[in-house]
């Protein structure tokens, strides 16, 4: 089996390493549009060896942001600004990838260091849609999506990956996980339609496979697509493990490469089973049942932990978030405990053991 830190080919795109760093919102956009902070943020990671360095949740349209201080692209001028951050990105090593997102009826939100709660009206709130009206906790109740407004939402991802592309992003992720929109038709604890968009687990995909049939149509042949899922509510009558690998296999039909395994965010106060790469089975088992690669997340921090995941085949890729931000050069540390030697940049080669 391929270890951490040999090359993983998809499509036509070859990752250094199968070290991703995961999107994590940083709230630090104006309009959307990225800035230093993100380029010296994201810069770092690709500097510090990781084979993919992928862009937070970037919403396909204004309401769809978590907050108003998230990452867009819905205009052009995004799409530049962005494009100076891909360059460099590729200038040391990195694949660059960007997830696109809706966030639903988890819209309209302060940022976490403001306490996260649902904007008022004076702060600029705005109308939630979700699937149904159900709301997430003591959110405000969202507005029912109609079906135009969901084909016109599959049109927005659809123009957001054609942005992507011209700000020149080697893959595309699509995020139907942590309670957002897609994730929302998914699961029957936030979908109560009975209409081709509810009810059935045939009729809750129709809208996320749309969007990722979508986008797979404007993003080139050689390029990768992923989705993020949540591969368990961890609630019962929720969507299931199960559900996710047969959700999996209708992602591989549409064109989708790898399947991003994380869990939960619909509804609150769930309790996880929280522990080393407790999600690593929910990978593990959507990629023996239905062959499409994975990439799993969740408390991986140690290098040989990492390297196990892949070597015993449980995953194909690990994706890590707060061991990123604790430290920016995690894979370059983590091949000189696993005996690696890897390539430095040449400006901290005399850093170099």
């Amino acid at each position: 089996m391929p270890g951490l830190f040999d090359p993983l080919v998809i499509r036509e795109t070859m990752f250094r390493n199968r070290i991703f760093v995961s999107p994590m919102c940083q709230y630090s956009s104006r309009d959307g549009t990225p800035n230093d902070w993100h380029l010296v943020h994201l810069g770092s990671r690709a500097v510090g060896g990781a084979g993919l360095v992928m862009v937070e949740a970037t919403a396909v349209s204004p309401a769809g942001r978590i907050t108003p201080a998230d990452s867009g692209l819905w205009s052009s001028g995004q799409a530049a600004a962005f494009r100076r951050i891909v360059d460099f990105l590729r200038e040391n090593g990195a694949i660059a990838g960007i997830q696109l997102a809706h966030a639903g009826r988890k819209a309209s939100t302060r940022p976490p260091w403001e306490g996260g709660a649902p904007l008022s009206a004076s702060e600029g709130a705005w109308e939630t849609v979700a699937p149904s009206a159900v709301a997430f906790g003591r959110y405000p109740s969202p507005r029912a999506l109609t079906g135009p407004e969901i084909d016109r939402i599959v049109g927005d991802f659809a123009a957001s990956a054609e942005l992507a592309l011209s700000a020149g992003f080697d893959v595309l992720e699509l995020h139907m996980a942590h309670g957002y929109l897609l994730h929302e038709f998914l699961s029957p604890l936030s979908n109560r339609r009975d209409d081709a968009w509810g009810g059935s687990f045939e009729n809750r995909i129709r809208f996320p496979l749309r969007v990722a049939a979508a986008a797979r149509a404007v993003w080139p042949e050689g390029r990768p697509v992923l989705v993020r899922i949540s591969a368990t509510d961890w609630v019962e009558e929720g969507w299931t493990a199960e559900d996710s690998v047969r959700f999996a296999r209708e992602l591989g039909r549409a064109g989708v490469d790898l399947i991003d395994c994380s869990s939960g965010g619909i509804v609150p106060g769930v309790k996880i089973p929280l522990e080393p790469g407790y999600q690593v089975p929910l990978a593990a088992r959507v990629r023996r049942e239905t062959g499409i690669a994975t990439a799993a997340v969740g408390l991986i921090t140690e290098p040989a932990q990492a390297q196990l995941i892949v070597a015993s085949g449980e995953a194909d890729a690990v994706l890590l978030a707060r061991a990123e931000l604790r430290d920016p050069y995690w894979p370059l540390h983590a091949a000189r405990a696993l005996g690696v030697d890897v390539p430095w940049p040449n400006q901290y080669l005399r850093a170099k053991d």
